[in-house]
């Protein structure tokens, strides 16, 4: 693990200038995270994160007679939204129902729940306010059975369209503007080498990929090292890494952004108790006393951050034959006359 930074943010969150941790075993990682930490220092708002929205979900499962049966249980649901809401958070004081969201396939019922789960990533909450409410369904509403509390339409941990239309976790845009003389000094590249290698690697490459609600570089290397570091549940890395790079050429400076919809991260709960995750959030000022929810997305979007570090360093590596290869083997070098033979 390693610390990276400082890197200035503003916007509606976090104000701040901050290092941040990555734990990996890929060691370029850090030195290219670096160099967009300092380029973001160079620049006077640095990166501009926007916390757009905060919610986690749980999908359930039911049997119904028919499908008749099926779409009258989501009426019923949605007339008595209020008393659903009352069921969920009867067991946690920081699980709120905000949304329902269904789909109806031959006779079978999916019903999305999504919360709010203060500062905890909220798997366990979720899934325990979705338990009362299956309860609470099946002796209100005839003609329906149980099948899982688990139905797939969350997602959890699965690259899947559901969760980069309505969002799972903290949504975050990221956004920085790096003037012309930066991007040549410090990225050595231009702005329209950079914007135009995003469209043709990032959008369509990804697009003959098959890639779902994705089109980006390698959001997932950041987000794991920084969700090791910070005692995160590292499988969501999976729908974490799911995001949009989106970058322009204004007349030699470079608009640069990285959209992420689905970050889950908490600061309570599972391995928030050992003592380098402790030591990691308190640095990160994610142990402060604020409202609930608060510290939580502030991590969500030091998270974000420290991926358009990486994204913006590596693309303008991209563009540079050789590059990214001289970076490996520089950075990665064994002494293989040391190795075991």
């Amino acid at each position: 693990m390693s610390w990276l930074g400082p890197i200035r943010i503003t916007g509606n969150t976090v104000h701040d200038e901050i290092d941040v941790p990555l734990a990996t075993f890929e060691t370029p990682l850090w030195p290219s995270v670096r160099r967009g930490a300092r380029i973001s220092m160079l620049t006077e708002k640095g990166i501009v994160a926007t916390l757009l929205d905060d919610r986690m979900t749980r999908s359930i499962l039911l049997e119904a007679d028919d499908a008749g049966v099926a779409l009258t249980a989501v009426h019923h649901l949605r007339d008595r939204f209020d008393q659903a809401r009352a069921i969920a958070t009867d067991g946690s004081r920081h699980t709120t129902l905000i949304e329902l969201h269904h789909q109806i396939a031959g006779n079978l019922l999916f019903l999305r729940f999504e919360y709010t789960t203060g500062d905890a990533a909220g798997h366990n909450m979720t899934t325990d306010a979705s338990d009362r409410l299956i309860a609470w369904i099946l002796t209100t509403i005839e003609g329906l059975r149980y099948v899982s509390v688990s139905g797939n339409y969350c997602t959890d941990k699965k690259a899947t369209a559901v969760n980069g239309i309505l969002g799972r976790g903290k949504n975050v845009v990221t956004e920085i503007t790096v003037p012309a003389e930066l991007v040549e000094q410090r990225l050595h590249t231009t702005a329209a080498r950079l914007a135009e290698l995003n469209i043709r690697k990032n959008l369509i490459g990804t697009l003959l990929a098959g890639g779902i609600r994705s089109a980006n570089a390698h959001y997932a290397n950041m987000l794991l090292g920084f969700y090791l570091a910070t005692g995160q549940d590292a499988a969501n890395i999976v729908e974490g890494s799911q995001g949009i790079t989106h970058a322009e050429d204004h007349h030699g400076d470079l608009y640069f952004s990285c959209t992420l919809p689905n970050l889950i991260v908490g600061t309570v709960g599972n391995g928030k108790h050992l003592d380098f995750v402790e030591d990691n959030l308190t640095r990160l000022g994610c142990r402060q006393p604020r409202s609930p929810g608060e510290n939580a997305r502030r991590l969500a979007v030091l998270a974000a951050v420290t991926v358009l570090c990486g994204e913006l360093s590596l693309l303008a590596a991209q563009t540079n034959p050789g590059e990214l290869m001289r970076a490996h083997t520089q950075l990665e070098r064994t002494n293989r006359a040391t190795e075991p033979r």
